[in-house]
């Protein structure tokens, strides 16, 4: 029964806060309910009157009588026809808000290594189904309410002890209702959720049933696909005993007044009420409660059922917060990035890339990663970035799971730019940002002259005719500009010349925050804090100075690119002295080098089979 209770306290507290959001619509569909249960009101009272009036020979009276409940129906109808919209105003919206918290939702879980197969059902049906459902039960509970408000006032303006006779039995079938509602809710979430796990079982089987056939496995999987589909149905016929149960409280709130005012009849004439009185109560009854009242129980006993249920299921899922609860503390005194023994491999039976990788980086630390190609540099960005999921361990960014784009900007080699105006491009991540805060990014970056040539910053942009190059110095701005603390640069500017290169990482760094440069050129290590040296055996972490005694690729790398084109003595003072790297160098067996333009990238011939790092 918990489960019920708080299905029911979900669907009331929802269609609360989506009442009090839209006040105007709700306002609107009030007046024009008001007009349309005028016939409701009148209804009773003018059978009565005009039974009366005939019955005594005032069929002058009696017409009129009848012509005014026709013309109260023809303002009934009015008020019926603009109602609708404004019933619309109020459930579209809603539906609009419940899909962007399933899609939030499942992104949250995607992006901490949990994919959410079940959001598919929830997008593509349960949402559905909440929003026709509930704005048929908007429907049917403002009927009720103004109905049944109606044929009790006209019940009270032409006899008070009729309202005796016909609220308590009122009030005890919908206590009984609401009771019942609360045990079949614990049927129909089992409902909702079998119908998730099939979701899900489906979409497993259908991305695995080649392996399924080479296996010789399709009788355990029809077994265990077809036990999920019989517990379904089995939920099923759960729901529908219950359905039987609704016909009680419908007899008790509907039937039993009924029985009531005609049991009552001597009684009621004996204090002064007519014939027409009698039978104007009973219209009451008959044509203004009890349909209102069938209505309101079958629809809250079917589709409110499902709502409740559903839409509990869906913020119950889609909820960011649920997906993983904050840490303010932790995140003020955590570091940037945290690596917790991270594995990761492109495939279940894949060699991994990387392998019990255990790393820290502090706020506002400056690293370079560098390495052969492919030698998972490129992968450790998108771990960082939550772009992709470790097959074990964790990764941390301010102490919270990897992924969250409001904690870090991650700039590819592969730039985007989109068509829009230069300024559009360059303040994506800072909507805010206004021109002279765009123009200090600018200036800061070396892209004042590309500015210049495009015509300015309300210059429109075609990113086909853009270079390379000049996409990347657009991304960097861009990344620049952004809010977030932590810069993911994985070779974004792998286009541009060494010098600008060179500008764009001392932007970066004075930035503030923290930045993770993936290096292509190792003059991108001696700029950094600090370095991060894959070499497929283990990891390497040190300072510039420090690295080469401890590790034979860096000394191998730094050595070469001595040799070939750095200025003499600039290798021993990494600290404020940017060194920038000349023409192609030659490139032979055994060597990595990524220095000119042509990103020529070899990998070293004696990695001892180029183990993960």
């Amino acid at each position: 029964m918990n489960g019920g209770r708080k299905a029911a306290r979900v669907l009331w507290r929802t269609v609360g806060e989506v009442l009090r959001a839209r006040r105007r619509a709700v306002a609107r569909a009030c007046a024009w309910s008001v007009v349309e249960v005028a016939p409701t009101a009148l209804f009773g009272l003018a059978v009565g009157q005009a039974v009366d009036a005939f019955r005594t020979g005032r069929t002058r009276d009696a017409l009129a009588w009848l012509g005014m409940l026709a013309a109260a129906a023809c303002a009934g109808a009015v008020g019926s026809r603009r109602l609708y919209p404004a019933l619309a105003a109020i459930v579209e919206p809603f539906r609009d808000d419940l899909v962007r918290r399933v899609t939030a939702g499942a992104l949250h879980r995607s992006l901490r290594g949990r994919p959410d197969t079940g959001a598919v059902a929830r997008l593509t049906h349960q949402v559905e189904i909440v929003r026709d459902t509930f704005g048929g039960l908007l429907v049917v509970a403002r009927g009720f309410v103004f109905s049944a408000g109606a044929a009790l006032l006209g019940l009270l303006a032409m006899m008070p002890e009729v309202v005796l006779l016909v609220l308590p039995p009122l009030v005890l079938g919908l206590v009984l209702f609401g009771a019942l509602f609360g045990a079949a809710a614990v049927r129909q979430r089992a409902l909702v959720v079998g119908e998730e796990d099939i979701a899900e079982r489906t979409a497993a089987l259908a991305e695995g049933l080649r392996d399924a056939v080479a296996c010789g496995g399709e009788e355990a999987l029809e077994a265990e696909l077809g036990a999920a589909v019989e517990a379904q149905a089995a939920a099923g016929r759960a729901v529908a005993r219950f359905a039987a149960l609704r016909a009680v409280s419908l007899a008790v709130s509907g039937w039993l007044p009924l029985l009531l005012v005609l049991a009552a009849a001597p009684w009621l004439m004996r204090r002064g009420a007519t014939p027409g009185t009698v039978i104007g109560a009973l219209t009451y009854v008959l044509h203004g409660l009890q349909p209102a009242l069938r209505t309101l129980v079958q629809g809250m006993g079917g589709s409110g059922l499902r709502l409740a249920v559903t839409l509990g299921r869906i913020l119950e899922t889609s909820a960011p917060e649920a997906v993983e609860p904050p840490r303010a503390p932790a995140v003020a005194r955590a570091p940037a990035v945290e690596l917790r023994g991270v594995t990761f491999a492109y495939g279940p039976g894949a060699r991994p890339v990387i392998e019990g990788l255990d790393l820290v980086v502090p706020q506002g630390d400056h690293l370079a990663v560098v390495g052969p190609s492919g030698i998972g540099k490129s992968t450790l960005a998108a771990l960082i970035a939550g772009l992709a999921v470790p097959g074990e361990g964790e990764v941390l960014v301010a102490g919270r799971p990897a992924g969250d784009p409001a904690g870090r900007v991650l700039i590819p080699q592969e730039a985007y730019v989109f068509s829009g105006t230069l300024h559009d491009n360059l303040a994506y991540y800072a909507p805010e940002a206004g021109p002279e805060e765009v123009g200090r990014a600018v200036d800061a970056l070396g892209a004042a002259g590309l500015v210049r040539d495009l015509g300015g910053l309300g210059a429109r942009l075609e990113p086909g005719a853009l270079a390379e190059a000049d996409r990347q110095l657009v991304a960097l701005c861009r990344a620049y500009l952004a809010p977030q603390p932590l810069v993911i640069l994985d070779e974004a500017a792998s286009r541009l010349d060494a010098a600008a290169e060179a500008r764009a990482e001392e932007a970066f760094a004075r930035r503030g925050g923290t930045l993770i440069v993936i290096a292509h050129r190792i003059s991108s290590a001696v700029r950094a804090r600090r370095v991060l040296v894959l070499d497929g055996t283990r990891p390497y972490l040190g300072r510039h100075a420090d690295l080469p005694a401890v590790c034979p690729l860096y000394r191998d790398l730094i050595g070469r690119w001595e040799a070939g084109s750095q200025p003499s003595g600039l290798l021993g003072d990494p600290d404020g002295l940017h060194p920038v790297l000349g023409a192609d160098l030659a490139v032979d067996a055994g060597q990595v080098v990524a220095d000119g333009a042509d990103r020529q990238d070899e990998v070293l011939g004696d990695l001892r089979g180029g183990g993960a790092a």
